[in-house]
């Protein structure tokens, strides 16, 4: 299997970036989805409040095309480059106003306290964050290209906290027992079998102890005490570094659910097939790593690990954590062209998948596509990869992960 393509989306439901190369860090590749829009509503009682958007809701924003450009023109910049985003709004290929494209240019990493902007406060499926508006020479840009107001915010250093059991060390946790129902913290049968039988130890004490004199009862619920504790404790890391790394958050920007999100391309195939005429453009499902060379559709459902290996000496292999299963909506169904939801065909693709893609029994009445992913460190920058590298699984699963991200993908 390789990479066959990656892609990028700085500016959250728009359109994507095609890339050659990038950076693995732990809140996905540098640039991406920094930036969102936000529609501006106003309740009844004349309070305006900011409505975070996406393609699925506003579909209108798959007209708006983006690149990034640096400086030198060579794609390639760093955390000090004065890059700008791109943006180029087409307008909709079946109405009759047709205004002809406008293009604008964003700043890649906007100075906050020069251009003196203003924090807001977001919360993004659950997750709350900060983020800065970008003032009116953007957000009228926008709003004229929309027809309604709209804001245009940047995430600056704010982050976002991963919820659910998506992050790799609660993934790691709560998958152990998650097809026995057991929600306990324990990691291995023993722990559960010997911990079971200090139990029945103690309730025997308890119901039957009195009889032997409360010296025995105390002897053998304190044996009993220092038997079971050690199973506990040896279910967490033991080193001071260990506990330190469990209690570590994971972040991520605007992106729903994961700093990534890959996608296999003998799973497109078979979504093709099953749309007569047509053709499932891959970036409706916005991935972020696209891997060709699977043997089966879908057999991504039960990958955990993929590793990248090594391209030179200079470079360790990369390794990605799949945690989550991705569960679709309705942007699947968008036409690219028209900025409107498909017809016929185009607009089936939910419906098509729904009849046997419904398989993550944490979200019952959504099909999946796709798989989540993370670095498996929650810190420093990760290697480059590159279209075209070798990928390997690393890592299976005997039966599917279980989605849950509180209130969010459920259908």
């Amino acid at each position: 299997m390789k990479i066959e393509k990656l892609y990028t989306y700085p500016i959250k439901s728009l359109r994507e970036i095609s890339l050659s190369s990038a950076h693995l860090t732990p809140t996905g590749f540098q640039y991406d989805r920094r930036f969102m829009l936000l529609k501006v509503t106003t309740k009844p009682d004349g309070v305006e409040e900011l409505r975070h958007m996406s393609v699925s809701k506003f579909p209108e924003m798959a007209l708006f095309r983006t690149d990034i450009l640096f400086p030198k023109g060579d794609g390639d910049g760093d955390e000090t480059s004065e890059g700008r985003i791109v943006v180029t709004y087409s307008p909709p290929t079946d109405t009759a106003y047709m205004d002809g494209e406008k293009r604008m240019e964003v700043p890649l990493q906007p100075d906050v306290e020069e251009l003196n902007l203003k924090e807001v406060q977001i919360s993004l499926h659950g997750s709350p964050t900060r983020a800065y508006d970008m003032g009116p020479e953007y957000n009228d840009w926008f709003s004229g290209c929309f027809r309604y107001r709209v804001v245009l915010v940047y995430l600056g250093p704010h982050s976002r906290r991963v919820l659910g059991n998506f992050a790799p060390l609660k993934w790691r946790t709560s998958n152990n027992w998650v097809n026995m129902g057991l929600g306990l913290g324990l990691r291995s049968p023993r722990v559960l079998v010997e911990g079971t039988a200090v139990v029945m130890v103690l309730w025997t004490v308890l119901v039957y102890g009195y009889g032997y004199g409360s010296i025995s009862i105390y002897f053998l619920v304190g044996a009993a005490i220092l038997r079971v504790f050690p199973l506990f404790q040896n279910s967490a890391p033991t080193s001071s570094k260990a506990r330190k790394k469990e209690r570590e958050e994971a972040y991520i920007t605007f992106a729903d659910c994961a700093p990534y999100l890959a996608t296999s391309v003998t799973s497109l195939d078979n979504v093709s097939a099953r749309l007569q005429g047509k053709t499932m453009d891959m970036t409706k499902f916005r991935p972020n790593i696209v891997i060709s060379g699977a043997e089966t559709a879908f057999e991504e459902d039960f990958w955990t690990e993929l590793t990248i290996p090594n391209q030179s000496q200079n470079q360790r292999e990369s390794r990605l954590l799949l945690t989550a299963n991705c569960v679709r909506c309705t942007s699947i169904n968008v036409d690219y062209t028209t900025g409107k939801m498909g017809k016929g065909e185009e607009g089936s693709v939910l419906k098509k998948l729904m009849k046997d893609r419904r398989v993550d029994t944490g979200a019952r009445f959504s099909p999946v596509f796709g798989r989540y992913a993370f670095l498996p460190t929650l810190t420093g920058k990760g290697m480059e990869v590159r279209v075209g590298d070798e990928v390997v699984v690393s890592g299976r699963a005997e039966v599917r992960s279980v989605y849950d991200w509180p209130g969010m993908g459920k259908g």
